[in-house]
């Protein structure tokens, strides 16, 4: 599926000058909401054509700059269509007619699941999974999260995994540039997995500090209480 869609992408490629932030804000935005559709396939070329400064401002650091930008806006855009969606139509709506808009039960179980384990903090650390990333916004509008902080986390995860994918395509332009679309997708993608472990040890810390700050702020007073 990936490489079909890779292919039809890069058809369109050559008006990344002219649409190609548009295009990376539109594509995300999908990737982000309940439809699935890979990142990959929109930030590793995303950052090749940065450094080749293929892009509209035809200079490599403000086009992967705005790349990143753009492509975080696209993120949180479709988080918040899952985020309302799921805040307007209620749990019984999304169980009954979730599957034919490619929301099935177990999915959104599992979701829910590691909400009510992990709450807000899952918003930001789902954000860098495989098949669970889109969906971690559906349990926040069905918990009525709240909505500034439905954000703040999303765009943390959201932020962080775009510029991920964009350096990796950046790279790719850096160490050669006489690959093909499906090629660069395929080489970022290996770079990524191969150092995934470090981006999740990084995910645990930052959970770690989170969950620390968070016991210490909310820890009461037991010398008032006394």
């Amino acid at each position: 599926m990936l490489d079909l869609i890779a292919g039809h992408l890069e058809s369109i490629a050559v008006y990344a000058p002219v649409w190609g932030f548009l295009l990376i804000f539109f594509f995300m935005a999908v990737e982000s909401s309940f439809i699935p559709f890979p990142s990959e396939v929109v930030m590793i070329p995303a950052g090749f054509l940065a450094f080749r400064g293929e892009l509209t401002f035809h200079s490599p650091g403000l086009d992967l700059a705005a790349a990143v930008l753009i492509g975080l806006a696209g993120s949180l855009a479709g988080a918040y269509v899952n985020y309302y969606l799921s805040l307007k139509l209620g749990r019984p709506i999304l169980y009954r007619y979730g599957k034919y808009f490619f929301l099935k039960p177990a999915m959104l179980e599992r979701a829910e699941e590691i909400f009510r384990k992990y709450g807000e903090l899952a918003t930001f650390v789902c954000r860098l999974l495989p098949a669970i990333r889109q969906l971690i916004s559906i349990p926040a509008g069905l918990s009525r999260m709240h909505f500034g902080r439905f954000t703040l986390f999303t765009a943390l995860g959201a932020g962080l995994w775009t510029a991920v994918l964009a350096f990796a395509g950046w790279y790719c332009g850096k160490m050669t540039s006489g690959l093909t679309y499906k090629e660069m997708i395929h080489r970022g993608m290996d770079m990524i997995h191969e150092h995934y472990i470090w981006i999740l040890l990084g995910l645990a810390a930052v959970a770690a500090v989170y969950l620390a700050v968070q016991h210490f702020v909310m820890k009461p007073d037991t010398a008032k209480a006394e």
